[in-house]
């Protein structure tokens, strides 16, 4: 399997539905505090910017733009992320 083929089975199976579950978990928090921190703000803000990375990167993909070599240095990056959690 190509590196993209990889990472967009990474992104689209684990990455993507984890983003998404943090930032409804982070909705329903604020709705049930009724308010926000400058914090939870900020980390909400966050997870968004990154789902929309992913969905872009995605997206690229998709199209046949992006090279191997950058999706695999992408891939390699999210993989170590991935494991020091």
């Amino acid at each position: 399997m190509l590196n993209a083929e990889k990472l967009k089975n990474l992104l689209t199976l684990e990455i993507i539905p984890d983003l998404e579950e943090a930032i409804d978990e982070m909705f329903s928090m604020i709705e049930k505090a009724k308010m926000a921190s400058i914090a939870d703000k900020e980390e909400l803000q966050e997870l968004q910017e990154m789902h929309a990375e992913c969905k872009d990167i995605v997206e690229e993909i998709d199209a046949g733009d992006m090279p191997e070599e950058e999706a695999a240095e992408i891939l390699k990056e999210l993989l170590e992320a991935k494991t020091m959690d």
